[in-house]
């Protein structure tokens, strides 16, 4: 099987991952995209926001609606090195984020093609396209790292 190079959005998307580890926070990176460039990135941050909801796809579109001045991110991509759960998918919808882009799955967490799915409800307004596995060996031997090294 053909492995395709990782696309530049997923390897900064990877780099805050590995930023947030760096800080203690679950690696998870986030990057928005407008017509090609990087307009927002994040990493997960509730351990140092002191915020639950500091989830790095949250406050990556939270940047990039500042950034464009707008509540709705049309044309918009987002990418992330992990599933979004839930609470991130719902915001995804909210901002009308036209391609949604992850790397790793998560079956514990995870709400786009696990648990909820919460696109494929009715009562979802916005489904953006979804593409995953990009970057995903990445993503996963960060998390993988990462908690090993939390457990001693």
């Amino acid at each position: 099987m053909k492995r395709w190079p990782i696309p530049e959005p997923m390897l900064a998307a990877l780099t805050e991952a590995q930023v947030g580890a760096l800080t203690g926070e679950v690696p998870v990176g986030a990057v928005v995209v407008k017509d090609g460039m990087i307009i927002a990135r994040a990493h997960n941050a509730p351990r140092a926001l002191y915020d639950p909801t500091a989830h790095a796809e949250i406050l990556a579109i939270r940047r990039a609606a500042q950034v464009l001045g707008r509540d709705r991110l049309d044309g918009c991509e987002l990418w992330v090195t992990l599933e979004p759960c839930a609470m991130c998918a719902g915001a995804i919808a909210h901002a009308r984020i036209g391609r949604l882009y992850y790397g790793a799955s998560d079956a514990k967490g995870g709400a786009v093609e696990q648990g909820a799915r919460v696109f494929d409800q009715p009562q979802c307004l916005h489904r953006p396209e979804i593409y995953a596995g990009m970057g995903e060996e990445e993503a996963v031997e960060i998390l993988r790292v990462f908690f090993r090294q939390r457990r001693g």
